[in-house]
C-alpha cells in the first residue's frame, strides 16, 4: 500500500503540467460557469487529479489499519521524494542535448502536424514545472494529508469501527477543501499576479470536481476494506484497526 502511495503522488505530479478538459474527455460540452463573478469556467484539471481518487483510498486504508502516526510520516517521505524527483528532472533539463536528438529526432518530413522541430525545447517545457507550482502543489498535498487524517480519527473516535463511508468520505471532503485553495493561492496568487477572486472562482470549480469524486469513491472504499479483512483475516484486522485508533 505504502508503494502504491508514493508511486502514484509522484506520478500525478509530474504528469500535472498536463491540462485537459474534463468535459470535452467526457464527450460534453464544455461548461460556461460563471463563480465570484469570473465567467466562462469550466473542469479544467490538471491530469494529476486523474492519479488522486488511489490517494484518497490508500490515505484512508492506511489510516484505518495502520494509524495517524504512520500516515504523516508516509505523506512526508513522499513529499521529499517528489521534491528529489524535481530536483533530478530539473538537472536532465539543463544538462547539454544531443545535437541530433535535439533538431532532428522529432522531425517527421512525411507528417509535419506530427512534427517536433526542437526536442529539448519540448522537454524542457514539459518536464519543467515553474517552481510556484511545485511548492504550492507539495504543500497543499502535505497539509492535505495531515488535515485528513486527523479529522479521520476524530470522525473514528465518534463514530467507532461503524460508519465507514463518514469517516473516508468526511475526511477527505474536508482536507479537499483546504487542498483545492492552497495550492492556488501559493502557485497563483502568491507566485503570479492572478487576481484572488480568480484563484478562489477556480479553486472552487476543483474542489466540486474532487468532492464529486470523492462522493463517487464511497463503494471503492468499502471493496478496499473488505480485500485487506479477506488478506490478513478479520481477527488480525481487527486487531490493527483496534491499535491504529489508539495510535
Amino acid at each position: 500500500m505504502a508503494g502504491i502511495f508514493v508511486t502514484t503522488a509522484l506520478v500525478a505530479e509530474i504528469i500535472g503540467g498536463k491540462i485537459f478538459s474534463l468535459e470535452a474527455t467526457l464527450g460534453f460540452e464544455p461548461f460556461d460557469l460563471t463563480i465570484l463573478g469570473v465567467e466562462g469556467l469550466g473542469f479544467n484539471l490538471t491530469a494529476g487529479v486523474i492519479l488522486w481518487p488511489v490517494i484518497f483510498i490508500m490515505t484512508d486504508i492506511i489510516n484505518e489499519y495502520y494509524g495517524m502516526k504512520r500516515v504523516k510520516f508516509l505523506s512526508y517521505m513522499t513529499v521529499g521524494l517528489i521534491l528529489f524527483s524535481f530536483v533530478m528532472i530539473y538537472g536532465a533539463i539543463y544538462i547539454a542535448p544531443n545535437e541530433w536528438w535535439t533538431s532532428v529526432s522529432g522531425v517527421d518530413a512525411s507528417d509535419t502536424s506530427n512534427s517536433i522541430s526542437n526536442m529539448n525545447l519540448a522537454f524542457r517545457k514539459i518536464m519543467g514545472q515553474g517552481l510556484w507550482i511545485i511548492i504550492g502543489s507539495t504543500v497543499a498535498f502535505l497539509i492535505g494529508q495531515v488535515v485528513d487524517v486527523i479529522v479521520f480519527q476524530k470522525i473514528r473516535k465518534v463514530t467507532g469501527e461503524k460508519k465507514i463511508w463518514l469517516r473516508a468520505t468526511g475526511s477527505t471532503l474536508v482536507s479537499q477543501f483546504i487542498d483545492s485553495y492552497v495550492v492556488l493561492l501559493i502557485a497563483f496568487w502568491i507566485g503570479s499576479d492572478w487576481e484572488l477572486v480568480r484563484v478562489l472562482a477556480i479553486g472552487t470549480m476543483n474542489y466540486i470536481y474532487k468532492f464529486v469524486v470523492a462522493i463517487l469513491l464511497t463503494p471503492a472504499i468499502y471493496l478496499a476494506h473488505n480485500l485487506v479483512d479477506s488478506y490478513v483475516g478479520a481477527t488480525i484486522a481487527d486487531e490493527m484497526k483496534s491499535s491504529a485508533s489508539e495510535s
